[in-house]
């Protein structure tokens, strides 16, 4: 028989976010893959959860290398014949800098890890993704993305400065917006998982990992009457 449970692949998953959205996607029944940069972290963020009893599955990908991303979509195709949900988590939040003091260089790997990733696994799973009755996408953006709360003096991100994740942020929010309206079959969507404590901001953060994936999930599960080309947290939606 057939296996007709709902595909999910989700990048940057071994720990943090990542790991929390393959574990609440896993705990629904689906078969997830739970993709990371580190082989041997991937293969024991895999165990763990396989210890809980949940079906998940490791492909290694680094989302900035042109070999590593279609090589991973290869092997997901080579076990699955559709994907119904992407959740592109990978990110980095790069250095926290003066915007007068960043340079070039500094910003450009930031992009090709925040901005190129996402947009190289989406270009490489589209043939998978358009087998699916109902595809999915979820790119993990920020707060910090929106050009409404940087500009509202009484809203914390307006006193946050942070020229390259910021900025690279709301670029994807605009990517999100190009993809929903050439990709009308599918539900594409940008989610701010809040400030959850990760590593990226050295466990600093106010929310867990459950509520800053809260929207992830939510946005993942979308039903056909769902939306698309939005912006959302676990409250509603994000103002761009």
């Amino acid at each position: 028989m057939a296996d007709v449970r709902t595909v999910a692949m989700v990048t940057g998953a071994n720990k943090g976010l990542g790991r929390e959205t393959v574990r609440r996607l896993a705990g629904r029944g689906w078969r997830v893959f739970l993709t990371a940069r580190d082989r041997e972290r991937g293969m024991r963020a895999v165990d763990t959860l396989a210890g809980e009893g949940l079906d998940v599955e490791f492909v290694e990908i680094d989302v900035t290398s042109e070999e590593s991303v279609p090589a991973a979509v290869k092997a997901v195709a080579g076990r699955v014949d559709h994907l119904d949900v992407l959740v592109n988590n990978a990110g980095v939040g790069g250095p926290l800098v003066d915007p007068a003091d960043m340079d070039v260089d500094t910003l450009r790997e930031l992009y090709e890890v925040n901005v190129f990733g996402p947009v190289r696994v989406t270009h490489a799973c589209l043939p998978l993704l358009r087998k699916s009755v109902q595809p999915r996408i979820v790119m993990v953006s920020s707060a910090l993305a929106s050009l409404t709360h940087a500009g509202d003096p009484a809203r914390p991100e307006s006193g946050f400065l942070s020229l390259g994740y910021a900025s690279s942020k709301t670029a994807l929010n605009m990517i999100v917006s190009q993809y929903a309206r050439a990709l009308p079959a599918f539900k594409v969507n940008a989610v701010d998982p809040g400030f959850p404590a990760t590593d990226m901001n050295q466990h600093t953060g106010i929310h867990t990992l459950a509520e800053g994936t809260d929207a992830i999930v939510r946005l993942a599960s979308l039903d056909s009457d769902g939306p698309t080309g939005g912006f959302f947290d676990s409250n509603g939606p994000v103002p761009w």
